[in-house]
């Protein structure tokens, strides 16, 4: 099919990689986000799918805003059969939801009508879910609330981290779209309405929830831990600086009582943080402006004495 492919992050390149190199579709144009400033330097730096488009030297649209005028009128002079839409960023409207004959079918990280909105990854891991999957379906004028063609579930595990969970998810999507691609071609489609009574929903990621409240309960500081990584992080503050924490386990050993977020020990290599439920042993940290280590190296340069408490 002749198709138009909407997408900016990893997770959408990866998807139009797959479509790219099974050679069954003619992705006419890319639609992604306009080159944004990145890194300390503040250098405009292009999307992911906007370099691998390029690479493939296949024409690349970055509308400011993608319902306006101008950029509606460039995908009605691409004439696609189908618009196919992974992580873009934008809403589309009604206008450009009808354009093509088929659609416009998303790709969305969860197992729908469950975490609908813009960090359904992260959200998974966070909330201790057992599994997610991949949503193939046909979208209309709300947020994720479309038709469904096809799912596919994923584990997670008990180490799972955002970034693990978001290849998982990746490597999943694009073989997902291919098949239902092909059911739409051939006719075959059903596309299912979603329990919209059964719905949840995600906001996008801010740096400040990476921020480590000990009063929850270790467990749920855990999977913040892995959920959060690579970005934003979740961290503390020590000695008024930044402090990120890696990697963690929970024990439920009985301690003295003291205030949550109080260090109560530096057994074993690890910091014992004391929370609203359980203790935080952080096996791997970051001090602000050093590199990621093991908290017994962290532990070698900075000999702790328990009693002090982290977030200030």
């Amino acid at each position: 099919m002749r198709a138009v492919f909407m997408g900016t992050p990893d997770i959408a390149a990866e998807v139009l990689k797959s479509l790219l190199q099974s050679g069954k579709h003619e992705i006419t144009a890319v639609v992604t986000q306009p080159d944004r400033p990145k890194g300390r330097g503040k250098e405009l730096a292009a999307s992911p799918v906007k370099l691998l488009a390029e690479e493939y030297h296949i024409p690349v649209l970055q509308p400011e805003k993608v319902k306006a005028p101008e950029a509606v009128a460039q995908l009605k002079e691409l004439a696609p059969e189908v618009i196919l839409v992974a992580a873009f960023g934008q809403i589309l409207s009604k206008e450009i939801l009808t354009l093509p004959k088929y659609g416009c079918l998303n790709v969305h990280a969860s197992l729908l009508p469950e975490y609908r909105g813009a960090a359904p990854i992260q959200r998974a891991i966070l909330d201790g879910k057992k599994k997610t999957g991949i949503t193939i379906m046909r979208m209309d004028e709300g947020i994720d609330t479309g038709d469904m063609l096809c799912k596919e579930e994923v584990v997670i595990t008990d180490t799972e981290t955002g970034q693990s969970l978001h290849d998982k998810l990746a490597a999943a999507a694009g073989p997902l779209l291919l098949s239902a691609l092909s059911q739409v071609e051939e006719g075959t489609a059903v596309y299912v309405p979603q329990n919209h009574e059964a719905a949840t929903y995600t906001k996008m990621l801010r740096k400040e929830q990476g921020k480590l409240d000990f009063t929850a309960p270790a467990e749920y500081l855990e999977r913040t831990i892995r959920g959060l990584s690579p970005w934003p992080s979740a961290y503390t503050y020590w000695k008024g600086k930044t402090l990120k924490f890696w990697k963690a386990s929970v024990s439920y050993d009985r301690v003295e009582a003291c205030p949550c977020g109080t260090l109560v020990s530096v057994k074993d290599g690890m910091l014992w943080i004391m929370t609203g439920n359980g203790i935080l042993k952080v096996q791997e940290l970051q001090p602000e402006g050093k590199r990621r280590m093991t908290a017994e190296e962290f532990l070698r340069g900075y000999p702790l004495v328990p009693g002090l408490v982290f977030g200030s």
